[in-house]
Formats: structure tokens, C-alpha cells, sequence
């Protein structure tokens, strides 16, 4: 058996364990930097530094040793294909360096525009935009990586001449394939630039009321009021409508409809009105408004409108204004509650509600006959 050539296995070790002793040290070096720069989150460069310290630290052995392998006395095969991993490896580090690195600029942006404040329709269409870009070039870095990496195979290479040169029905079945892919990343570039959603938005969906939680390269996450989630696909925003409440402002209009008697004081409701929207802190100070809707025979609509900040203040200012209103009601003007009437002998009376200490049930006469037919005796 012949003997080992320790000479020979020194030559071709040495360098490498040098190699890889100075990418560990450099790479030690570099996550205690990141760790330093994580509590200055606060500055740009802290953030996108912290980011792709981790890819870094995973490349600089691998550089080291790229370096290394060519002094060793292998093979030239074996360097090659020795090469050839490392640099794939570099390559995977190079993506995922600059996919972390977009992402921390997107941070950066989100943390300087919080949607945490009274007027926040700028911060959410600046957050909107820089999410969706995200997403984009993120995925767009990572095929460009991936394409990258697989043409550095000979074999691949050739299939992909292959394809190439054949692209007509293979190119309409990838189109295929790939339609929803694509679909998707146009539909997102199209709301980052037009938006018609934004995050936070108050939405209608499917006739669901919610706020826009999530904007994802491939769907949105609606928060229904109930705290149930609705996915929807990106693109049925592009392709199909719905309500966006606070598309320019999230100031809001509130409609409160109630029923009432035609003998009701209108001034006494706009009064009662006034003094309910001027002692609750939900109301802007905008609009606080008696409108007659409708008039029916035995009844008017009347439409309280209130204005509000935003649509979850909106919800319990005529929450509160409905509730308030008829208490008012019920105390002040018993009689301004919506009731039928029938006309006995010319003589006007309603037909129920009315009650025996009412000062108007005199005028009906004799109550068996209330809600009789004209001219029919009571059953």
C-alpha cells in the first residue's frame, strides 16, 4: 500500500484552512458590528447595514476560499467544480443581501410615516407605495438571482438555447402558466401607482365592511369589524368595483334615519341635534343637519346627517345620536313617534299608541270604536 503524501495534502490544506480562518474572523467582525448598529435602528445606514450583515457574514468565507482554492495543487477539474459551488453560493448571497437590504429600506420608510395618527392619509399612501414597490423588486431580484445561478450550468444553458429556439408553443403555454404570476405583479404595480386602496383603508367587499390590513404581492388581507380576515386575490381590485370610504379623506358623512309623526317639532329635533353632536368629542364640528327624507301617510323620514373624523368614530357618533335622539323622544314628545291614524266621523285619531292620559284622546269620543272600519260596529 503506498504511503500517504502527507506533503502534498499540507500544500492543499494550508490555504484553505487559512482561507477559512480569516472568513470566520471577518465574519465574527461583521455580526458584532450589526449587532452594534441594531440599537441605532433609527438611522438609515444602522438598518440597511444590520440587514445584510447576515448575507455578508455567510459570502466572506466563501470569497476567502474561492481565493484559496486556486494556490492548491488539485486537479483543474476539481478546482473548477470547487469554484463553481463557491460561486454559486456568492451568488445566493448576493440575492438574498440585496432582497434584505430593499427590505430595510422599506422599513425605514414604513417607521418614518406611522398610520397611528389622527391624519394619516399621507403616511398610508406612502406606505402603500413602498410596500407594493417591495414586494416587486424583491421578486424581481430574486428571478433575476435565480436566472443568474441556473445559467452558470452548461447543461441548463443549452436547454435554455433549446427553448429559445423553439419559443413559439412553449412560449404560449408559459404565458399560460405564468399569467396569474404576472397578473398579480401588474395588478400590484397598478395600485402602488393609481391606488385605489391603500392600507387602513375602510373598504366594502363582497359586502363586507372592513379596513385594509395587508397588501401582499399576490392578495390583500381585509380586518372585518368582526375580526374575521377576507382574502381577496390583488387583482379583483383591479377588476371588479367596490367602496373605499376613505379613498382622499377619511372625514365621513353619517346618515341617522328615524320615523316620526308629521305634528313633530322639527326645530326641537334640529335643537336636541345640536346639543347631542356639541357634547360628544366623536364629532368633527362639519355637518349637523335635519333634513326631511320622505313623507308616507302615516309618517315622515327624517335624516339626522353628523359628520365625523373617521368611519369608527362615524359608527358610534350615530350610534350614540339614534339612541340619544329618542330618549329626547320618548321624554319630550311622546306623540312624535310614528303611529297610524284612522278619521272616525271627520274627527282624527290613532289607531294605536294613543294612550287614555293623552290630551288628544279626547278628541276620538268613544275608544271601542278606534281602528273600526267607518260606518262598522266594534267586534
Amino acid at each position: 500500500m503506498p504511503d500517504y503524501d502527507w506533503n502534498l495534502a499540507a500544500t492543499t490544506a494550508w490555504p484553505l484552512v487559512v482561507a477559512l480562518a480569516m472568513g470566520v474572523v471577518v465574519r465574527q467582525f461583521l455580526l458584532a458590528a450589526a449587532r452594534r448598529a441594531r440599537g441605532r435602528a433609527d438611522r438609515a445606514w444602522a438598518r440597511i447595514f444590520t440587514a445584510v450583515a447576515a448575507p455578508a457574514a455567510f459570502a466572506l468565507p466563501l470569497l476567502f476560499l474561492s481565493l484559496a482554492v486556486a494556490a492548491t495543487p488539485l486537479p483543474d477539474v476539481w478546482i473548477e467544480r470547487i469554484q463553481h459551488a463557491l460561486r454559486v453560493g456568492g451568488m445566493a448571497c448576493v440575492t438574498w443581501a440585496l432582497v434584505r437590504g430593499v427590505g430595510a429600506i422599506e422599513q425605514r420608510i414604513v417607521a418614518r410615516n406611522p398610520v397611528d395618527v389622527v391624519d394619516n392619509l399621507h403616511a398610508r399612501r406612502v406606505q402603500t407605495q413602498t410596500r407594493v414597490i417591495s414586494r416587486a423588486i424583491q421578486i424581481g431580484i430574486m428571478l433575476v438571482g435565480l436566472a443568474v445561478i441556473l445559467m452558470t450550468f452548461p447543461t441548463i444553458r443549452q436547454v435554455g438555447a433549446a427553448l429559445l429556439a423553439s419559443a413559439g408553443l412553449v412560449g404560449v403555454v408559459a404565458g399560460f402558466a405564468a399569467k396569474p404570476v404576472f397578473g398579480n405583479l401588474i395588478a400590484g404595480l397598478q395600485i402602488a401607482i393609481t391606488q385605489p386602496i391603500r392600507l387602513d383603508d375602510v373598504v366594502i367587499v363582497e359586502g363586507e365592511w372592513g379596513r385594509i390590513e395587508e397588501i401582499t404581492s399576490a392578495y390583500v388581507v381585509v380586518r372585518i369589524w368582526d375580526q374575521r380576515r377576507l382574502v381577496v386575490p390583488l387583482q379583483w381590485f383591479i377588476e371588479n368595483p367596490f367602496q373605499n370610504w376613505t379613498r382622499s379623506s377619511a372625514e365621513i358623512l353619517g346618515p341617522v334615519y328615524v320615523w316620526l309623526d308629521h305634528g313633530t317639532p322639527l326645530q326641537a329635533v334640529r335643537d336636541e341635534l345640536q346639543r347631542i353632536c356639541e357634547s360628544d368629542p366623536r364629532w368633527d364640528g362639519r355637518v349637523c343637519v335635519v333634513h326631511v327624507d320622505d313623507l308616507q301617510p302615516d309618517a315622515m323620514k327624517v335624516r339626522l346627517l353628523v359628520s365625523a373624523r373617521n368611519s369608527g368614530d362615524d359608527y358610534d357618533l350615530r350610534a350614540a345620536v339614534r339612541e340619544r335622539m329618542m330618549e329626547f323622544l320618548r321624554r319630550e314628545h311622546p306623540h312624535a313617534l310614528a303611529r297610524q291614524r284612522t278619521e272616525l266621523g271627520g274627527t282624527l285619531a290613532m289607531s294605536r299608541g294613543i294612550g287614555a292620559d293623552d290630551p288628544r284622546a279626547a278628541e276620538v269620543g268613544d275608544s271601542s270604536t278606534i281602528g273600526s272600519p267607518l260606518g262598522s260596529p266594534p267586534p
